[in-house]
């Protein structure tokens, strides 16, 4: 008797567990593994915000039955963290964060180009400034997030200007830390990105000293990927990045709906999100070569300055596959 209730007992346990499956069948009699899809946001402006707002993921991945969940971030480094721990899967960052992550051993792959960034970072200085060029730079207090797209400009302008960072005060502060302190006069400059630089050159008169365009400097920006995560669901991959695409069509053909979304998601005025919008177009597509040179270039540049503690080859954590499934399906559909 003991032993029929334990074969029953078992066999119950078994029923339950297949009654509870993690996987569920998708329109074209596919199983997609139910899972938790967590992505990453920054404070800037960009597709992302647009496909938050609107729902466009939980839309999406409801079909197959997966759950979407955000997380706020005040730059890109802490998504390197998250992904390490692996609670984030994609995320979108600048070009010095995805160098770090990579020399770190991180597991994440660039799965997309956001943005070339030449004009999305600059170093802002105040009105007024007596501030006139880098040189003027030496001796003064210039506010950074470690590890940022910001803090890469910043250390390519000072080996321009022929400045060591010894030769500044760099003060290392995340944007809502750096943004106090710059208007109050804490800190003499801020390398920064958008819709920062918008915010304060628009609304309080600050001055760009130098941008990413003044000084040849790409800090492109990259949609991210937890490794594991894509290699085992890279139909899950596309279609983050369909949706991705979907906002990004969204923002370039609909932008006075656009300019209203993101001024009342951030409450930024209207002109502010304008100049963002000119200055840092948003991109969805393959990473060109162009791009892994110039990351290259960058990832040197760090480790010369020991900024990074070991050489990397930037090429490594690119794969282009599913961006290329994903605006190859896009094109498909806009077709039928």
């Amino acid at each position: 008797m003991k032993k029929r209730r334990l074969i029953v007992s078992v066999l119950a346990a078994v029923l339950l567990t297949a009654g509870c499956t993690s996987k569920t069948t998708s329109g074209d009699n596919k199983e997609t593994e139910k899972v938790t899809i967590n992505i990453g946001i920054q404070q800037s402006l960009g597709p992302l915000l647009i496909a938050k707002e609107k729902g466009w993921f939980e839309e999406e991945f409801r079909k197959t039955g997966q759950e979407v969940k955000w997380t706020v971030f005040q730059s890109g480094p802490p998504h390197f963290e998250a992904l390490a721990a692996n609670r984030l899967d994609f995320g979108a960052v600048g070009n010095s964060p995805v160098i770090a992550g990579q020399a770190a051993g991180i597991p994440f792959t660039e799965i997309a180009l956001s943005g070339d960034g030449l004009k999305g970072n600059a170093i802002l200085v105040k009105s007024g400034s007596p501030i006139q060029n880098l040189a003027d730079l030496k001796g003064k207090k210039i506010a950074v997030a470690k590890g940022s797209s910001g803090f890469n400009l910043l250390y390519r302008a000072l080996d321009q200007a022929g400045l060591k960072p010894e030769d500044v005060k760099i003060i290392q502060l995340q944007p809502d830390e750096a943004q106090p302190a710059f208007e109050s006069g804490a800190v003499d400059a801020w390398s920064i990105w958008e819709p920062f630089i918008s915010l304060q050159t628009i609304t309080n008169g600050a001055r760009v000293l130098e941008d990413g365009q003044s000084l040849h400097v790409y800090s492109p920006g990259f949609v991210i990927a937890r490794t594991a995560f894509v290699k085992k669901h890279p139909e899950l991959a596309v279609r983050f990045l369909k949706v991705y695409e979907k906002a990004r069509l969204f923002e370039q053909e609909h932008r006075e709906e656009v300019i209203d979304l993101y001024a009342n998601a951030k409450k930024i005025d209207q002109a502010i999100i304008r100049r963002v919008l000119e200055n840092n177009q948003s991109l969805n597509q393959p990473i060109t070569k162009e791009i892994i040179r110039a990351q290259q270039d960058t990832a040197d540049f760090q480790y010369s300055l020991k900024a990074i503690t070991k050489q990397i080859d930037t090429s490594k954590v690119v794969d282009n596959s599913y961006i290329q499934q994903a605006l190859k399906e896009v094109r498909e559909e806009q077709k039928k």
